[in-house]
């Protein structure tokens, strides 16, 4: 196998890689964008191999450089004159590596994508406002936590909303009087996400 054919290969690998990488947080943005929530946590199970993805896009589109960048042999002759094909160019390369970094830091700038559709509460009276702590199974990511947050602000009387991946767990705090538990349990599970407890 010829070396350019070599680099063009690992190329393609590490930006499948990349993309796979973050694969468990564009589901949600692509559910918001097509209205379908319940495909959102579809490819959540590949969270645990983003490390590793990671490491074999940086691997992979490291050969492809070092394949480009290395000296060429000079008895190779034939094809010293030839025009370059777009995958063996600089600027495949490029573009290669920087669509592969853009996805590897998808989650870290996912939040950009959603709507703030965070409404102002009248609150008639304290003694209306409630927060309840949801756990919530299936978030993996930042990308996760908006489109809880977003599913939940779409509801009436939502004053406060936290969702953490980290903790597998959302608080909301809402006016009783406007919307219940029960609605906002539903909202969270429309996005494709389980809540398995809850607790004032």
């Amino acid at each position: 196998m010829s070396t350019i054919k070599t680099s063009k290969n690992a190329a393609y690998t590490g930006i499948f890689a990349a993309i796979a990488a973050s694969s468990c947080c564009i589901p949600p943005i692509v559910a918001l964008i097509a209205g379908v929530g319940g495909s959102a946590s579809a490819l959540s199970w590949m969270e645990p191999f983003r490390p590793y993805l990671i490491g074999l896009a940086v691997i992979a589109i490291g050969y492809a450089w070092y394949a480009y960048l290395k000296p060429k042999n000079e008895d190779g002759c034939c094809e010293v004159d030839a025009k370059p094909k777009w995958y063996q160019t600089k600027g495949f390369l490029i573009g290669i590596t920087l669509l592969a970094g853009l996805s590897i830091t998808f989650p870290y700038y996912s939040s950009i994508f959603y709507p703030d559709n965070k409404k102002d509460v009248v609150i008639v009276s304290q003694s209306d406002i409630q927060a309840v702590n949801f756990d919530v199974k299936g978030m993996t990511c930042a990308s996760c936590e908006e489109h809880v947050k977003h599913a939940v602000n779409e509801l009436e009387g939502i004053i406060n909303v936290e969702a953490s991946f980290e903790k597998g767990s959302t608080k909301v705090e809402f006016d009783n009087t406007k919307t219940s538990t029960e609605d906002i349990e539903k909202a969270i599970n429309s996005t494709g996400y389980k809540v398995t407890d809850k607790k004032e």
